[in-house]
């Protein structure tokens, strides 16, 4: 990788790329493919088949435009915008996956590994910040809901922003606040400032899903869609990075085992000067997601997405973009300003192109209307997959948090007769961490056997995880406990994984993205009031919170096993 500055006008560089539309390949169609239509309409020509991509010879202008009025008809939107936004998607389709692309792919992954990378960060402080600061083991588990209120506020902030000051800003900002408050909070120096500088930093996080996996999704071809999926891979790697790195500080730098806070404790204490393991591993995270945003900024230059370029009325730098991209690609485009204005209308002949920021947010809300949300319900079996979907989202969401955000905690059995050292908790976690990457890798084989497939896959691997959490409590034996972590691990990157797959197939593309949203939010708010069912139903019991957190996950799995559609070896509609 090279310098680059990013400050500099690449954006603007003419690249020799253009092409006429008549020599264009003819690709399949950005918003519906043949076997799509096909899926939706049950029935076809007898002795037909779907026409290959290398079938195809050329493109005319009415073509395209023919092209663009049925994507406009399917997705209820007829605007300049929305009409000049058809066809970017179409020229992006036609340059096809290349160079830019996978590079987006590895630093749009860093978002991802940064969001369980300070899930599990955070999970992995509350022992110690617990001794430090003498606050209850219940108590302390506000930390963890002060990261959530931080991730929700900034997922809605984010999400609404990157479409407002451009996704480029936001996607290099989020990353940016991640590193900086992440380097901070190890200077903390009571409990408060250190649960607000986690507030901020989940502010940073909480941006990186919805804004990275839509820009991603923006330069991504349709034909290789599926890649929005596969950005699921880094989930599990953040948790990886975050334990072995804790395992490395904390016990050597760590208060001696048994003792208390100097804050309700007698001498000897625990000082600051002998518990800064958890600071370093902060510190460390922390300079980890500055690396990462480095990356982002210093050695990558991203074009700024051509959809937002067009809602503020600056299409001359949208066309700009798609070149470079091309170029990037080595590759060629039709796409011109003269085609965009030929298919969406003349600058001169509309009355404004450009978007105003509240008909921005208005879009944002829109899909959450019940304008929207209703083609989720049009049929029985539809509507009975989004209420079961979503309350999985709902459960699940509960559920993860409830064990795995406090897992450092259930592994030290406070209070237990033969409690295991620093060290052995610490080094537990690192193998459950390694112990879970494979699952994600073997959901991608066992999703395309027949009779299992997806809601196979997903009712099996929830049910075993359920379960496994369950004897979890039976054992106070640190043995017994890793083998239990080790195997919820595994099983529940499976789970995810596929859930991950299945949401976005299941719905229909005009209302995908409100189907998929509404999941993550209520995933999201779940998540937030995991901490606060953990705090006041662990103070009656301390295995509450891991029943609590099997239950959901049994839930889930009767809700999964009722699911109405299978959607291996089917398109998308």
């Amino acid at each position: 990788m090279r310098f680059i500055n990013p400050f500099g006008k690449h954006d603007e560089k003419v690249f020799d790329v253009l092409i006429p539309l008549a020599d264009a390949p003819r690709r399949q169609s950005t918003g519906e493919s043949d076997k799509d239509k096909l899926d939706r309409t049950g029935s076809a020509e007898k002795g037909s088949s779907p026409p290959s991509e290398s079938s195809y010879s050329g493109m005319t202008l009415e073509a395209l435009r023919a092209e663009v009025e049925n994507d406009l008809a399917a997705s209820g939107h007829d605007t300049v915008y929305d009409r000049k936004s058809k066809v970017i998607n179409r020229a992006v389709q036609d340059i096809g996956m290349g160079k830019y692309q996978w590079q987006l792919f590895v630093l749009c992954g860093f978002g991802w590994l940064a969001d369980n990378l300070w899930l599990q960060g955070v999970a992995l402080t509350l022992p110690k910040l617990a001794v430090e600061f003498g606050i209850s083991d219940s108590n302390v588990r506000f930390t963890t809901c002060a990261l959530f209120v931080g991730l929700c506020v900034g997922a809605v902030f984010w999400g609404t922003a990157s479409d407002i000051i451009g996704r480029r800003l936001a996607f290099n900002t989020t990353l940016l606040l991640c590193g900086i408050f992440g380097l901070a909070v190890g200077g903390g120096s009571n409990w408060i400032g250190v649960c607000a500088m986690f507030a901020c930093l989940g502010l940073g996080v909480g941006g990186n899903l919805p804004v990275d996996g839509a820009l991603f999704l923006e330069f991504l071809p349709f034909a290789s869609g599926n890649l929005l999926t596969m950005l699921s891979v880094w989930w599990p790697i953040g948790q990886l990075i975050g334990s072995l790195v804790a395992w490395g500080l904390i016990p050597p730098y760590s208060c001696a085992d048994g003792l208390q806070s100097c804050h309700v404790a007698e001498a000897p204490c625990c000082r600051k000067e002998d518990n800064m393991g958890w600071r370093y591993l902060t510190i460390t995270l922390g300079a980890m997601t500055m690396v990462m945003f480095i990356c982002r900024f210093f050695f990558f230059h991203l074009y700024e997405s051509p959809k937002f370029l067009l809602s503020r009325g600056r299409q001359d730098e949208a066309v700009a973009a798609i070149h470079a991209i091309a170029h990037k690609n080595k590759a060629k485009t039709w796409l011109t300003v003269d085609i965009l204005n030929e298919i969406g209308g003349h600058p001169e002949t509309i009355e404004e192109e450009k978007l105003p920021f509240m008909e921005i947010i208005q879009r944002q809300l829109s899909k959450f209307s019940a304008q929207r949300i209703a083609p989720l319900f049009a049929t029985r079996k539809l509507g009975i997959t989004t209420a079961l979907l979503w309350f999985c989202w709902t459960t699940i969401g509960m559920g993860y948090p409830l064990f795995n955000a406090f897992l450092p905690q259930y592994l030290a059995r406070a209070g237990a007769v033969d409690a295991p050292s620093t060290y052995t908790v610490y080094r537990n976690y690192a193998i459950t961490s390694v112990v879970g990457v494979p699952g994600s890798i073997l959901a991608c084989y066992t999703v395309d056997i027949k009779y299992i497939g997806r809601k196979g896959t997903m009712a099996i691997s929830t049910v075993i995880t359920g379960v496994i959490l369950f004897c979890f409590t039976i054992s106070t034996n640190p043995d017994v406990q890793l083998v239990c972590t080790c195997l919820e691990a595994f099983f529940q990157n499976i789970m995810y994984g596929v859930l991950y797959a299945y949401t976005p197939e299941v719905f229909p593309a005009p209302n995908r993205g409100t189907g998929t949203g509404i999941a993550s939010c209520l995933n999201r708010i779940a998540g937030l009031c995991a901490p606060i069912v953990a705090i006041y139903g662990g103070s009656t019991n301390p295995n509450a919170p891991v029943y609590a957190s099997g239950g959901l996950l049994l839930a889930a799995f009767v809700a999964m096993c009722l699911l109405p559609i299978e959607t291996r070896g089917k398109q998308s509609l």
